[in-house]
């Protein structure tokens, strides 16, 4: 059986084939992911090993302990200053609505937020609507690598958990980069690999056997270090560029997730729906591996552009 379903994991290398996959996985996954967790396609974080937190909560606090990591002491007046965001692989819009809420009344904050999948930019207007935050914010269909907004547009760069589907890290900065105002931020959360140990030249064999699998499921090109994030935020030119790792007050989400996942109900609901979410269900699994063991980590890259 455990053959069987290894068999469905057929790597996606090449951008154009990631960008495809990307937009079919999401247009598939994203239903029954709202379906179990809600509105937030991202981890979620637990302050404990064993805090025990409603997954939906977990996640609306990563996003908030994110952006007060990011600002400091500042964040209130930062977050007063900032009049255009960019939710870049916005999922359902969960991340920038949350956001508009709770700092745009004192702001008269406005965004927009983009991904590949045109399911999620259906369901993400939707809310939106329902949510009466139409005038403020907008979904589109987009390549986070080659945007159409012009230069120096948006006062807070926002990437949750989108930056590991990008094959070319350098040239998604230096796109973050371009969109960012002078001043403005970026705030890039991300899944990564572990940094190497001295003396190490890779990763382990099974370490990266683990990450293929990971990689197949959910159409990720190669893991990479936060490092490589930091590298690429410094060489253009940001200032203040920082990371974190966040990884063990993550890793709870994963277990959380695998509980309501594999209840049997929702197990033969996956099995008669689609391979592509058969697929992340199994990898679910790995990435639970993978974080728990520290392999998979969660990094947190932040920087400002001069003015």
């Amino acid at each position: 059986m455990l053959n069987k379903i290894r068999s469905i994991f057929n790597p996606v290398k090449t951008e154009k084939n990631l960008n495809a996959g990307i937009a079919r996985f999401y247009d598939e996954f994203t239903a029954m992911w709202m379906d179990f967790v809600g509105e937030h396609i991202h981890l979620g974080y637990y302050p404990t090993p064993d805090s025990k937190i409603h997954i939906n909560a977990a996640q609306i606090d990563l996003i908030d302990r994110s952006l007060a990591w990011a600002y400091g002491d500042q964040l209130e007046k930062e977050m007063g200053n900032v009049k255009s965001l960019i939710d870049v692989g916005c999922g359902v819009g969960g991340s920038s609505r949350h956001i508009v809420k709770k700092y745009g009344k004192s702001s008269n904050l406005n965004g927009v937020g983009i991904t590949l999948s045109p399911y999620q930019i259906k369901v993400a207007n939707e809310l939106t609507k329902v949510a009466n935050l139409s005038t403020v914010l907008t979904y589109k269909v987009e390549d986070a690598m080659n945007t159409s907004f012009p230069d120096n547009k948006f006062d807070l760069v926002w990437s949750m958990e989108s930056a590991e589907h990008m094959p070319d890290k350098f040239k998604f900065m230096n796109e973050l980069v371009r969109l960012t105002a002078p001043g403005g931020r970026i705030l890039v959360v991300t899944w990564c690999h572990r940094e190497l140990a001295i003396g190490e030249n890779s990763l382990k064999l099974e370490e990266l056997k683990l990450l293929e699998e990971i990689e197949a499921a959910h159409y990720l090109p190669k893991f990479v270090p936060g490092s490589d994030h930091v590298r690429n935020a410094k060489s253009l030119g940001l200032e203040d560029v920082r990371q974190v790792d966040w990884t063990k007050f993550v890793a709870p989400f994963f277990p959380a997730l695998l509980s309501i996942v594999f209840q049997p109900r929702n197990l033969l609901r996956m099995m008669l729906t689609s391979t592509i979410v058969l697929k992340a269900a199994y990898a679910g699994l790995a990435l639970k591996k993978g974080y728990a063991t520290g392999l998979c980590t969660l990094v947190l890259i932040t920087g400002k552009k001069p003015k």
